[in-house]
């Protein structure tokens, strides 16, 4: 097996890098990077959520007016109701009252007509009680219409015959003629009072037909203002019950605008924290970076320090190599297998020490395929060191190492994945590999000229 898998795997070797990062100080700074505007898109929503439900209450405001008009309006309906209802009620009283007047009028008609009826037969029986006496009047009457009595002058022997037929005529006549004046008048007055009467029944007719009908229209209007206004009323208890809904409705979403408005006070108050928090860090951050290159500049860097010491574009050229050996294969070499080498192979001595040789955070240590032990580290700016073959790792993920710091062993035998290399020597062999931005650079351009030095110049 040749380097290339390896060269070729790499890149996954920097995404493993990148997660075991987390651990580091580097990590928490970028996701405190990510949280403020992931903050801010979650109070945009917040604020478009509290906008749509300030439009809703808008438009409920404006239903619950439109309620509150229409159950004035119902109400006005119903009040208005209710005054023809009493109206209808008092002009139904007072045709009851006239029905009962007129029933009044009806019975003394009735009783006045009984009574005109017994003055008429007693008129009529007076009549026939005397219709003999009559009779002979008549009668008399009748003669002397047909034979009148001779003058006195012309027939002196009738004179006493004219006599006679004088008294008894001044006799008769009289009475016959009191008789009839009195009957005359009783007939006269039985005329009237049977017109009166005839006409006093037709106008009780009409008056009872009228109020009749007055009553039958009365008692419709009254049926239909009663349904008008249990209609009404319905409506009424509907838009009362819409009304509260809408209130209730109104209520909710008064809370629910409340409520996004705190939110949105509250995740803008923690964004606006995190952005001091994140300030600050930044700002203890590049004091600590000021005073250590204040410190490197006047003194030897601390093994201590947790950052690293120096910038590791500006190291070019002033690196040693991670251990004592010689270099067998150069970056941009055949590596054998028709490709070109992404790095360089030291060939190295057994159990050789493997020293960091920049300082940096470890992304990786550990086992890859058949390269033996593989050791990667973060030296910023995205600048990545791979190191494989080792035997045995010094180190673990996440631990920050300075230059020149012990990481690994070499073993007995150069490491397999260089077996296709073409090599003169048999001994361990340690593959280095510069990285930046994920891309191999040539190493070369690090290391410093003395080969017979660990470590670079800035290690103390």
């Amino acid at each position: 097996m040749s380097v290339i898998p390896f060269l070729r795997n790499s890149f996954v070797l920097g995404l493993a890098a990148f997660m075991l990062l987390a651990q580091s100080a580097l990590i928490p700074a970028r996701a405190t990077d990510a949280n403020e505007p992931e903050s801010s898109s979650v109070a945009s929503d917040l604020e478009q959520e509290q906008e749509a439900s300030r439009l809703e209450l808008r438009s409920v405001a404006d239903e619950a007016e439109l309620a509150a008009k229409a159950l004035a309006a119902l109400e006005g309906d119903i009040a208005a109701l209710r005054a023809d209802q009493q109206e209808l009620d008092r002009k139904i009283t007072e045709t009851a009252a006239r029905r009962t007047d007129l029933d009044q009028r009806i019975t003394a008609g009735e009783q006045s007509m009984t009574g005109l009826s017994e003055r008429q037969e007693s008129v009529r029986l007076s009549l026939l009680s005397r219709r003999s006496v009559l009779a002979e009047v008549l009668a008399a009457l009748q003669r002397i219409g047909r034979d009148p009595p001779p003058a006195l002058l012309v027939s002196p022997e009738d004179a006493l015959s004219s006599v006679r037929s004088a008294i008894l005529l001044g006799a008769v006549v009289p009475e016959i003629r009191a008789e009839t004046a009195a009957l005359a008048a009783d007939l006269k007055e039985l005329a009237t009072l049977r017109q009166a009467i005839a006409s006093e029944r037709v106008s009780l007719a009409a008056a009872l037909e009228q109020n009749a009908a007055e009553e039958q229209r009365l008692a419709n209007l009254a049926a239909e203002k009663a349904a008008l206004q249990e209609e009404s009323q319905r409506r009424l208890d509907r838009e009362r019950q819409r009304a509260e809904a809408l209130s209730v409705r109104s209520s909710e979403l008064e809370s629910v605008i409340a409520s996004l408005a705190e939110e949105i006070v509250s995740l803008r108050e923690a964004a606006e924290a995190a952005r001091k928090a994140e300030e600050e860090r930044q700002r203890q951050l590049a004091e600590r970076l000021e005073r250590a290159r204040a410190f490197a500049a006047v003194a030897v860097p601390d093994k201590n320090r947790i950052m690293p010491a120096y910038q590791f574009s500006k190291l070019s050229g002033t690196l040693s190599h991670p251990v004592k050996g010689e270099t067998v294969r150069h970056f941009g070499a055949d590596d054998g297998t028709g490709h070109t080498l992404a790095g360089e192979v030291l060939a190295t001595d057994q159990g050789a020490t493997v020293h960091a040789p920049a300082d940096g955070w470890i992304a990786y240590a550990g086992p890859f395929r058949s390269y033996g032990q593989v050791v990667i580290i973060d030296t910023g700016e995205n600048h990545h060191v791979v190191l494989a073959g080792m035997e045995q790792i010094k180190v673990a993920a996440g631990r920050f190492v300075v230059s020149g710091e012990p990481v690994a062993t070499m073993g007995q035998t150069r490491f397999a994945g260089s077996a296709a290399l073409s090599l003169a020597s048999e001994r361990p062999t340690l593959y280095i590999e510069i990285r930046k931005d994920g891309q191999p650079v040539d190493p070369r351009l690090w290391w410093n000229d003395d080969m017979s030095s660990r470590k670079a110049s800035n290690d103390t």
